[in-house]
């Protein structure tokens, strides 16, 4: 099997890519690598980390990237929130993934059943800091989309936020949208 190791460095978007797709397509599978060495691996990783990539991704605890891109500790620098939405925070996080680690491929990743993007649809009042999230949300929310759709809209959507970021931009850091199916545990590229 292909599995990256912790000691390699992978500083190729395309290369990254390709990683986290064959890792799905083992996950969806059901194929995992063997992941028995972590006292090694935490060995390796006390000196430092060089994850191939960064994933935005949602809070939700059926949503687990180091799970179905069947990746080690150090692979994946993985960024977590409700909606899987941009803020300051997050662009920050994403930016310091990119500079400091090296990272050279940023995932913007939605998942189907959302919660946060039902919300959005579903709209009505909200406490003010979940208000915070469905802004970012609602302007993905259009006529006639369902909630799976909307997921994948939100996901482009801040990855064109990323994208605009003028670190990642200096960079060249490839930001690329996709979408988790949680059923199938496929991800499908957008």
């Amino acid at each position: 099997m292909n599995l990256h190791k912790p000691d390699v460095l992978v500083t190729d978007a395309e290369e990254a890519l390709t990683l986290l797709k064959e890792g799905n397509a083992r996950f969806v599978k059901g194929e995992l690598s063997t992941k028995d060495d972590y006292a090694g691996i935490r060995e390796t990783l006390n000196g430092g980390q060089k994850p191939f990539a960064i994933v935005l991704c949602c809070a939700d605890s059926r949503v687990a990237p180091e799970l179905y891109f069947d990746t080690k500790l150090g692979d994946i620098f993985v960024i977590r929130n409700a909606g899987n939405v941009v803020d300051d925070v997050v662009l920050g996080s994403i930016e310091y993934g990119a500079e400091h680690l090296g990272s050279p491929l940023v995932v913007v990743l939605g998942h189907t059943n959302c919660g946060a993007c039902t919300a959005a649809v579903q709209g009505g009042d909200v406490p003010r800091n979940i208000g915070e999230i469905m802004k970012k949300i609602t302007p993905s929310v259009k006529e006639g989309l369902s909630v799976n759709e909307v997921a994948a809209e939100n996901a482009k959507a801040m990855c064109a936020e990323v994208q605009a970021d003028e670190i990642i931009k200096h960079l060249g850091t490839k930001v690329v949208p996709a979408v988790y199916d949680i059923l199938t545990g496929e991800v499908n590229w957008l």
